[in-house]
């Protein structure tokens, strides 16, 4: 059963995330080069799916924010050096475990209105290339495919610790971007304003080390 109190610290943290996601507190140091982990120094880190999840934020009738998220993301990430010094992702999400807190709107959300996740069922980001920006944060460039559409985009990624468990080595990371919805296909409510284009998406991931 995923932590509940796990949960609930993601809740409250993701607009601190926000935030550091367009800060430039240190304009003076230099960006560091685009990074792809060396076969020779990679590590592989497994996604732990109980301490993970997607997050997203629509605009409801021209006014309040909607908060739905996603319980099933699997998928690897690979680093190099202790900072790390490189970055790479393969994360799946499952959009058949969208969640909005109503059974009638989940059903909506999984009809082909959304996700129709009987014909898509899956959604993938696979990063193609990352840089580490003056503010520490990365940017990582990537192919997402979302309902058979494939876009490439960015995602701003904060590394939020490293650290040793008993299970052995963990990490954290969080991302987050932007995503038009209308480029993947997914109209409803569009055309009249029912429901916003622009859709801010907060991937929280917990990894084990998977090998050295």
């Amino acid at each position: 059963m995923p932590c509940k109190i796990c949960i609930a610290s993601f809740i409250v943290a993701a607009p601190i995330a926000l935030l550091a996601a367009t800060s430039t507190s240190n304009p003076q140091a230099a960006p560091a080069a685009a990074a792809t982990p060396a076969a020779s120094n990679s590590r592989t880190w497994k996604v732990d799916d109980v301490h993970s999840m997607a997050m997203f934020r629509v605009q409801h009738m021209g006014a309040g924010m909607f908060w739905g998220r996603f319980d099933d993301v699997s998928g690897t990430v690979t680093t190099s050096g202790s900072g790390p010094d490189a970055i790479a992702f393969d994360i799946s999400i499952d959009p058949a475990s969208v969640s909005s807190g109503n059974d009638k709107l989940n059903a909506h959300l999984k009809s082909p209105d959304f996700f129709s996740v009987k014909e898509f069922p899956s959604m993938t980001f696979k990063s193609t290339s990352s840089k580490r920006g003056p503010d520490g944060m990365w940017d990582v460039t990537g192919d997402l495919t979302m309902h058979g559409v494939t876009k490439s985009i960015i995602a701003k990624v904060e590394v939020t610790g490293m650290a040793k468990g008993r299970g052995g080595d963990a990490a954290g990371f969080e991302a987050t971007f932007v995503v038009d919805r209308a480029q993947f296909g997914m109209n409803y409510g569009v055309e009249k304003g029912a429901i916003g284009k622009d859709v801010r998406v907060i991937v929280g991931l917990e990894v084990g080390a998977e090998s050295k």
